[in-house]
Parts: C-alpha cells; sequence; structure tokens
C-alpha cells in the first residue's frame, strides 16, 4: 500500500553487425537505438525521476564526435531523451536519413554500442547532474569512460581515501562520481601500460593508438576497483574507444541479465524485459553471475570474466516480493507461493469462518500473492467438503449437499486506488485528510457486521498509507473484523544496497518495538544498544556487528505486529484490527534462491550494512530519542 522507491534499472545494447546490416534485415539502421528504448520503457518501473542514455560510434574520423549522451529529470524522462536524439535529425532529408553508411558517417547516436539508466535517488539527492550516465573525456579514445549503475556503495569514505591517497582531486563526493574517477584513474594507467608494450614493440602514431584499442582488456581495469566495493551493485559502462561491460557485486544483491545472439548483445536488470524486446525464451537469457563481468571488446568479442570470487548468494528478496516485473516465470510463482504459505495464520485469524469472510488485495502489486492466497483457500475448502462427504454420506440430503458443494472462497475487489496525491497541494493538517481519499471502496461488497474482511499486501514498511487511508476507509464497509496480510515478514531494518526504505525511526516495526520495550520497563535495552553501537562506531568495518537486533529480541512477531494495530488504527475504527506477517521461513521456502533478507532479519550480507544501520541507531536516538520531553538519562 506503500510506494517504496526501489533500485535504479540499467540496459545496455552492443551491435555486433555494421549498421547496413540491420538497415537491411530490419528496415532500419536505428535497430539498436529502438532496442534500448523499449529496454528502458519495459523498466520504467525501477526509475521514475530520470533518465539517461549514452551512444558510442565506432568508426569515427579525429575530429568528429564518437561519444554521445542525453539526460532529463522527471517521470517523462524517457521519451524526453529519445526525443531530443531524434530531433537531432530533423533537419536531414529522407534520403539521408535512410541511408546507413550516411547515418554512420555524419549522425549523432548512431552508433554500435548503447547505454541507458533510469534513477531512483537513494540519496535524497536530485538535479540533472546526478542523472547517470556519467561521463569522463579525453582525448585518447580508450581513455573515454561513461558509466552507470543500479547500486550503493557502503563503503565510499574507503574508496574517496583510496583515489585521494594517490593524488586524485574529486570535484563531487557521491558513490558514482568516486567510482567514476576510481574506475577512470585505472583506465588510464592500463592505456598507458598497453601504450609502453607498443612503443617497445616499435609502433608509432595511429599504429599505436589502434593496438592500445585492439588489446584493451576491461577485466584488468575491474579487478582493480571491483574487490574493494562494498555493497549490492550492477555497474555498466562504455570506452570511447568501443568496449562495454557490465559487472554484478559479488554477493548477487542487485540482479542483471543478459542475452547473446549473432546480432546483438542484450543486458538488462529484469529477465521479463529482454525477453519481450528481443522475442525469446526465458531459458535463452541468462543471468548474470555473483562476481562475474560481461565484456565486450572493440572487434565485438564477448566473453565472461569472473572479476571478484563470488561470497555467499545474498540475492536481494524484495526483488521478488514487489520490485521486479510479475511477469518473470519464477517470479510469478515466488509470489503466488507466498501468498499460499500464509493461509494458515490467516484461517486462524478469521476463527476458520470462511463463510463469512471476504478476500481482497491493495494494492496491484500484491494481486499474484492473493492468487496464491486463494488457490491454498480453495484447497483447504475442498478437503472441508471432501471430509464432510465423506463422513456424512449416507445421511445427506439433497439440501445439505447442494450447500456444501455451492461452498466457497468470497473474493472480492473491495478498493481501488483513485488518485495519486500531489504534494503541493499536500501539505500541513490537509494532507491526511487527502490521503483518506487516494482509496475507493466497493460499497456492497460485504454483509455489515456479520462479514470479516482479509486483504493482502506485499509489504508494510511505515504503516502511514494504512493509518491515514486504508483502515479507516475498509471501516466504512463496516467489517465485523479487518485482517490485514503482509506477504512479506515485518520490515525492521533499512536497506543500504540501492532501496530507498525510509529512517530506521519511520519503520513502524521499529516503533513498535520501542514502544513495546517502554511500556514494559525495559528502556535499559534501548540504553545498551546505543553504547554497543557507540562502541562499534571506532571498530573496523569487519569487526561491526549489528546490536539493533536486540531491540526486537524481547518479542515475538505477534507482540511486535498487536503493539503495531494500535499504532495504526485511528481512534474511530468499530471494527477490529489484526495483521498477519510472512515469516522468514515462509520467505525462504518461497523464493529459495534469494535469500537476501537483511530488511527483515538484520542479516546484512556485507560489513558496510552492519556498520550502517549501527550509525542509524545512533542517529536515531541522538536527533529524536534523546530530545523526547522524557529524555533518557544515558
Amino acid at each position: 500500500m506503500e510506494e517504496l522507491k526501489h533500485e535504479c534499472g540499467v540496459a545496455m545494447v552492443r551491435l555486433l553487425k555494421p549498421l547496413e546490416y540491420y538497415h537491411e534485415k530490419y528496415g532500419t539502421w536505428m535497430y539498436g537505438l529502438n532496442k534500448l528504448y523499449l529496454l528502458m520503457e519495459k523498466q520504467h518501473n525501477r526509475g521514475q525521476e530520470g533518465a539517461g542514455l549514452a551512444c558510442v560510434k565506432l568508426e569515427a574520423n579525429a575530429g568528429e564526435e564518437y561519444m554521445f549522451r542525453e539526460r532529463a529529470i522527471g517521470t517523462g524522462a524517457i521519451p524526453e531523451i529519445f526525443a531530443a536524439v531524434h530531433n537531432h535529425y530533423k533537419d536531414y532529408t529522407e534520403e539521408q536519413l535512410n541511408d546507413p553508411l550516411f547515418a554512420k558517417t555524419y549522425l549523432p547516436f548512431a552508433g554500435e554500442l548503447y547505454m541507458g539508466h533510469l534513477r531512483y535517488s537513494t540519496t535524497g539527492k536530485s538535479g540533472i547532474s546526478y542523472i547517470h550516465p556519467f561521463l569522463r573525456r579525453n582525448n585518447w579514445r580508450a581513455k573515454n569512460l561513461a558509466l552507470c549503475g543500479n547500486f550503493n556503495l557502503t563503503n565510499v569514505e574507503n574508496v574517496f581515501e583510496e583515489i585521494t591517497s594517490i593524488g586524485q582531486h574529486p570535484r563531487q563526493y557521491s558513490d558514482t562520481y568516486i567510482m567514476l574517477e576510481q574506475m577512470g584513474h585505472r583506465l588510464d594507467r592500463e592505456v598507458e601500460r598497453l601504450y609502453q608494450q607498443g612503443e617497445a614493440e616499435g609502433l608509432t602514431g595511429m599504429d599505436i593508438t589502434h593496438a592500445i584499442e585492439g588489446r584493451m582488456d576491461m577485466s584488468n581495469v575491474l579487478k582493480r576497483c571491483v574487490p574493494g566495493w562494498d555493497g549490492g551493485f550492477v555497474i555498466c559502462g562504455l570506452t570511447g574507444s568501443g568496449e562495454s561491460f557490465s559487472v554484478r557485486d559479488p554477493w548477487g544483491i542487485r540482479p542483471a541479465f543478459y542475452y547473446v545472439d549473432d546480432e546483438i548483445v542484450v543486458l538488462a536488470s529484469e529477465r521479463p524485459v529482454i525477453q519481450t524486446v528481443m522475442n525469446v525464451q526465458s531459458t535463452e537469457v541468462n543471468e548474470l553471475k555473483r562476481g562475474e563481468s560481461l565484456i565486450v571488446n572493440k572487434a565485438g568479442e564477448v566473453r565472461m570474466a569472473q572479476i571478484v570470487e563470488p561470497h555467499a548468494n545474498k540475492a536481494c528478496s524484495f526483488e521478488r516480493i514487489y520490485f521486479s516485473r510479475g511477469s518473470d516465470v519464477d517470479i510469478y510463482k515466488e509470489r503466488k507461493r507466498l501468498g499460499y504459505n500464509l493461509v494458515d495464520p490467516i484461517l486462524k485469524a478469521i476463527d476458520y469462518d470462511i463463510d463469512h469472510t471476504v478476500f481482497s488485495f491493495i494494492p496491484n502489486t500484491a494481486e499474484v500473492a492473493y492468487f496464491g492466497m486463494q488457490e491454498g483457500l480453495d484447497e483447504y475448502l475442498n478437503k472441508l467438503k471432501k471430509e464432510w462427504i465423506a463422513n456424512h454420506s449416507p445421511l445427506l440430503q439433497e439440501e445439505e449437499l447442494e450447500h456444501i458443494l455451492s461452498m466457497r472462497v468470497r473474493t472480492e475487489k473491495v478498493a481501488i486506488k483513485d488518485i495519486k496525491l500531489r504534494t503541493f497541494i499536500a501539505e500541513g493538517n490537509s494532507r491526511n485528510d487527502l490521503a483518506a481519499h487516494v482509496y475507493d471502496i466497493t460499497y456492497g461488497s460485504l454483509e455489515p457486521f456479520v462479514d470479516n474482511l482479509v486483504v493482502i499486501d506485499d509489504s508494510i514498511v511505515r504503516g502511514t498509507t494504512l493509518r491515514q487511508s486504508i483502515i479507516s476507509i475498509l471501516d466504512r464497509l463496516h467489517p465485523k473484523k479487518i485482517i490485514i496480510v503482509s506477504s512479506s515478514p515485518q520490515v525492521r531494518y533499512p536497506d543500504y544496497y540501492g532501496i530507498d526504505m525510509s529512517r530506521m525511526s519511520e519503520f513502524i516495526a521499529f516503533k513498535a518495538a520501542i514502544a513495546l520495550l517502554e511500556e514494559r520497563g525495559l528502556t535499559q535495552v534501548i540504553k545498551d544498544v546505543y553504547h554497543k553501537a557507540k562502541l562499534q562506531d571506532r571498530l573496523p568495518t569487519h569487526e561491526v556487528v549489528n546490536y539493533v537486533k536486540e531491540i526486537y529480541a524481547p518479542f515475538s512477531d505477534e507482540e511486535i505486529s498487536a503493539k503495531m494495530v494500535e499504532l495504526l488504527t485511528p481512534p474511530d475504527v468499530k471494527a477490529s484490527i489484526e495483521i498477519v506477517y510472512q515469516t522468514l521461513e515462509g520467505l525462504h521456502t518461497s523464493c529459495p534462491d534469494h535469500p537476501g533478507d537483511w530488511y527483515f532479519s538484520g542479516n546484512y550480507p556485507t560489513p558496510g550494512g552492519a556498520m550502517r544501520v549501527n550509525r542509524a541507531f545512533i542517529q536515531f536516538m541522538e536527533d529524536e530519542y534523546l530530545h523526547r520531553s522524557v529524555p533518557l538519562h544515558i
């Protein structure tokens, strides 16, 4: 019910044939550009704050531009950047635009290498200067670098110290810019190494340039940079001399998929996007492995390189629950399983009264989990019917039999999203009133004061929409009881690998745990965690432990859920409220290949994650908790 701003999206296209080939076969030399547009548009869900693209032309003459970029901000950024590209062509004749040789020689963005990026800010920073791709320019083609990524580094301070220790002076302090400068420096060194090699062989002039570009191996650059990065990432890049690459973090936190044939190499953040755009089967699309890089050199030779040894698999489970498109063959099954796994606790919450319960879902992203829940309920009901008939078959009257056979799971669309709040009219006291009208309800969809209402969601993070809108508006239907079901476990910890999950103090699970500690006279736990976190802040990152787990340790999941209900239920609501959460075990059985669960368990896959969560708790204590009207004496 709450929109989470999640990690960015990436797309890459590398044409392996001359532009004339695509013009002859597909009717346009813009084949690669068009594919990039589709890959980006199909991933629009992954970034709506801005978008950018870069292009490299392989055979430009000296004095001609060979590296191009367009960027824009806002939800309409994708069509805007592609319109800007096509705007370059408005003064040319139709004959010129239909000539691939003319395009390759004279037109911008008529290249063989393309890269696109969709941005969601995870740092709170916005503006065109933060939109990827980033460029590092140089008069040597091989030293030019365009970079974009779906990532967040937890140790940007260490990378900054490394590059400044060798004499660099970065003009900005952001992970993308610092990463660009680090990789750019290593790219410079690699070019210089190849220059010296060519010089030793007696090469001069353009011969040495061609030798450098023909021998460039981006794995040498990546191996000097990637092992020092702590975080989740898929980084993509192009060089001015025609190398393209993508590399994935060694924990597999952030996703990437690719497709290769004899015409094209395509990479994107999601598998079904490639399937749709390239019209291929899921078995033809490969997943980039942990610590692996996909590299295409200037000659169009494709290879895989292991840049850093893979660590334990910690692929992001939230990708499967919420972020990635539900049209993926495996994600669809997993989301259904998440809903199916919740049937037993749901039945317990409604006291097994199927006859007087209506089932629904909010928002649309929870629909697939809803289908799984519905299948599980149908199985339960069919089992009941079978047992009843078996036990009473000799005595059953026709009316009883008809009643048994007519028993069904009652499913309705009880809530529909009506408007999206605009921040310019949603300030101050008016905001809550407007929020209450984000959803419309379907009146008459249940029997007032008799029926229970079960509504499944994919996640509950802050609980803001529940309190301000959902619970109150569902209560207008006058259900006897409202059960809010989350297909994910309780979100207890921030993410530091590219997902914009609010500050820790905004998590409803965290608020509930703090409230329980205060109510039960356990405030010493809060003080102890603060002291431990402060001490940890002085330790090397690899020695840090996540002590914030101790905030939740005294309570069961059910106790925290019950406290959440108290905090989230508006005072005028008449129905009783219950929240049912997925268990960690249920999550792992549903998504067995994506065990990364740090948002729920606090088990961060990298040392930087534990360091960041301790700092977040220190910030909560010093910025908020200690400034309450009755502060703790710490």
